[in-house]
């Protein structure tokens, strides 16, 4: 496929066109971004299989789904990443399904291996030639192991499972292997440099600088040769749906961006970056993303500032001090009291409701909220900040008791 070449943050990228025959955005001529990746030519927008739009019973709304995947293929997505899972498991069933319907070579697949099911060698193999067969494909383009920690990372050393899988990638079935990952900078850092990664994935955006890999393990990688892909760039959706005065500095410079696309465009010119992941929802996500990666522009120095007063009016808003040190545990009463606080603290500076509720739920459902707080005061004496934490859990209780998850809408 002819393409305009241009060179962008020091590598190659290739700008294609829309291809023939798809009636895609139609206000525009789509130019996608693609980027040269274990040396596959790779869509820096990659499509995260993860939240499609659910019927009411909570099942993947197949057709919708399905006219979401076709829509984005047609406009240049070419990288599909799923997990096992996923939609309670009919994710990848789903998306090997529709991806049977395209010339292999046009596609690129990505799947993971629940490390946290592995109790012998032997369930990786079970696992892999499950994902193998849902998929309907002879090969896995790009293959994880699923959100590593330091714990699980030592189950599967201890289980010899990078050995299984090496002897798949040496079979052809495995054309690239890396990993996902979700603990702490230290963590990542050990599994980095365990061995030469194909490539990693981390959860990064301009919040979680400091968060996780974050912006050390993003350098590390980079450092190291080992490429990157971005998962949660818009954190969970907290960054699409900001406060108007919270985002007034992005809307001042361009009142016709969503904030969702200034958190993607942040993610993909982040060097060492080859592919940012979106998991979309509605058709409307999916158009904006198409349009902020058709090409991606690259921040200027404006726009690079208006990202900082923006979060730094995110964190102005937190509700209070905590720093998650955890001297007050443990609670006689169960109360997980620095987890409380980083959700009153998230809500505070998100207002993202949905994902707000489902944790304050789970929680509740541990017998770990604020509720629990029989005001006995042994936390406080322990605690550095001086935390009024007795008031305070009584104040986020009353916030946080009266959420629930937002109807999701039908269209």
């Amino acid at each position: 496929m002819a393409g305009n070449t241009a060179v962008y943050g020091g590598q190659c990228l290739m700008l294609f066109k829309k291809k023939p025959g798809h009636d895609i955005l139609n206000t525009m001529e789509m130019h996608m971004d693609y980027r040269i990746f274990c040396g596959d030519r790779v869509s820096a927008l990659g499509f995260g299989c993860m939240r499609f739009p659910q019927t009411a019973d909570g099942h993947i709304d197949r057709q919708r789904a399905k006219t979401m995947l076709q829509e984005a293929y047609g406009a240049g997505v070419n990288y599909f990443d799923t997990a096992w899972p996923y939609h309670n498991r009919e994710s990848e069933p789903f998306v090997g399904e529709y991806l049977s319907e395209l010339p292999r070579s046009s596609f690129f697949v990505a799947t993971k291996l629940p490390v946290w099911e592995l109790h012998k060698t032997e369930d990786a193999a079970t696992f892999f030639h499950a994902q193998l067969e849902h998929l309907r494909t002879d090969y896995i383009d790009f293959y994880l192991l699923h959100a590593l920690s330091k714990e699980r990372f030592e189950n599967v050393l201890k289980l010899g499972v990078i050995d299984y899988l090496l002897s798949e990638q040496k079979a052809g079935r495995i054309r690239h292997l890396g990993f996902s990952f979700h603990d702490s900078y230290d963590a990542f850092e050990r599994i980095l440099k365990y061995r030469k990664w194909d490539f990693c994935q981390i959860q990064y955006n301009y919040m979680d600088t400091e968060e996780q890999a974050g912006e050390r393990g993003r350098s590390l990688a980079e450092k190291l040769g080992i490429p990157l892909i971005i998962m949660e760039p818009v954190k969970g959706g907290s960054l699409a749906n900001l406060p108007p005065e919270i985002i007034r500095p992005f809307t001042d410079l361009h009142s016709d961006k969503t904030a969702a696309s200034w958190a993607l465009r942040f993610a993909a010119t982040s060097a060492g970056v080859k592919v940012v992941l979106s998991g979309m929802s509605t058709e409307e996500q999916l158009r904006d993303n198409l349009a902020t990666f058709s090409p991606v522009i690259p921040m200027n120095s404006q726009e690079t500032a208006a990202v900082d007063q923006v979060r730094k009016a995110i964190r102005s808003r937190t509700r209070n001090g905590c720093t998650a040190c955890r001297y007050c545990m443990p609670c006689p009463f169960g109360v997980d009291i620095p987890r409380n606080f980083k959700l009153w603290n998230s809500w505070g500076m998100y207002e993202n409701r949905n994902g707000t509720a489902f944790e304050w739920n789970s929680m509740s459902a541990d017998k770990k909220t604020a509720d629990m707080c029989r005001k006995c005061g042994a936390c406080e004496s322990k605690c550095p900040q001086k935390l009024h934490i007795r008031d305070d859990l009584e104040k986020l209780r009353k916030e946080l008791d009266w959420l629930q998850p937002a109807p999701q809408p039908n269209t």
